[in-house]
């Protein structure tokens, strides 16, 4: 039997393959509860049951849905937007769980639902053994509905399919499943793009209603003031989301949120614990833009110049320290 899978790896979009680091993302191979991934990111169809939580866990879009364009054009030209799971009531457009959702598609179905119903059917998640994809996605709309007060609502209704597939709800439409192999000429496991198909949705959704919507709830990367100017973050940046002007006297940080997929790999490699994730209301320009993230001034030792990375006072170098005298001479 020949099985085929509508979850397919990019291996261009992969953030290992983007830029070279010492720590490997894995996320999808060790949150995929089927063990379909394996250490060379391929996909076993066999086991694969396109919950999408390899979809959620990956910043970059490593993996992709192949219908994701399909999805995105579907909840562009509807006149209400119908989601259900494969477990749920036919009501709509199906999607292969409520797993592939991430938060910037949540907040483009909030953007959606000011002028249209946005409708989501699920089967009994709990009894579902894909039910950790469905978790993670419900702790982003979660997040997205607490950091954006009274956005507009969008409908999760339980509706278990119990062998009626003649529901007249909504506009009916075939199956993902069943559209499979009409779409699979479309799908192109080689495409490499820098921002994510739900961010560039999401982008260009909210692009149109600036004027209604002045600013979003975003994550973004935050810079306190243990910044030792090393310079070390933007070249680490698969996404080149972060980059760096610099000269003699002072180093700037310029940060492009759009690009920026929250890997968090400037996060790990920053020695003075600098860096950091935070939620912050963001306009459409600052999102669309490139935003001074931070600028300091250049540290050189006090004793013989040579330049410090660190907050001491007065500035001193590992040498000029180490021949400090102490209270015991």
């Amino acid at each position: 039997m020949f099985y085929n899978c509508q979850i397919v790896f990019n291996h261009n979009n992969c953030l290992n393959g983007k830029k070279a680091s010492d720590n490997i993302c894995r996320l999808c191979i060790d949150s995929c509860p089927h063990q379909a991934i394996s250490l060379y990111f391929e996909l076993d169809a066999k086991r694969c049951t396109e919950c999408g939580i390899c979809m959620a866990v990956c910043p970059s879009d490593g993996f992709v849905l192949r219908s994701s364009d399909q999805l995105h054009e579907y909840i562009r030209a509807s006149g209400n937007v119908i989601l259900n799971c494969p477990q749920a009531i036919p009501a709509g457009q199906e999607i292969p769980c409520l797993g592939i959702i991430d938060r910037d598609l949540w907040l483009t179905l909030m953007l959606y639902a000011r002028e249209k119903e946005v409708t989501i059917f699920t089967g009994v998640c709990a009894d579902c053994p894909d039910k950790n994809a469905c978790r993670i996605s419900v702790e982003m709309f979660k997040e997205v509905h607490n950091a954006w007060k009274g956005h507009p609502p969008i409908g999760i209704k339980v509706a278990p399919d119990e062998g009626n597939r003649d529901s007249d709800l909504g506009e009916t439409v075939l199956s993902q499943r069943q559209k499979f192999e009409a779409i699979f000429a479309k799908a192109d496991s080689e495409e490499m793009y820098h921002i994510p198909k739900t961010r560039q949705l999401l982008s260009e959704t909210w692009k149109s209603r600036q004027s209604e919507v002045k600013a979003l709830p975003l994550p973004v990367l935050n810079v306190n003031e243990y910044c030792t100017d090393c310079g070390e973050c933007p070249t680490i940046c698969p996404q080149e989301a972060l980059t760096k002007r610099e000269n003699e006297e002072q180093l700037s940080l310029i940060y492009e949120p759009l690009k920026c997929v929250l890997c968090q790999r400037c996060i790990s490699i920053c020695r003075s614990k600098a860096l950091s994730i935070e939620v912050k209301s963001l306009t459409y320009r600052l999102l669309t833009g490139k935003v001074l993230l931070y600028q300091g001034k250049r540290r050189f030792c006090s004793q013989c110049g040579t330049r410090v990375f660190d907050n001491l006072e007065p500035p001193m170098c590992i040498d000029c320290l180490s021949q400090r005298p102490t209270l015991d001479n």
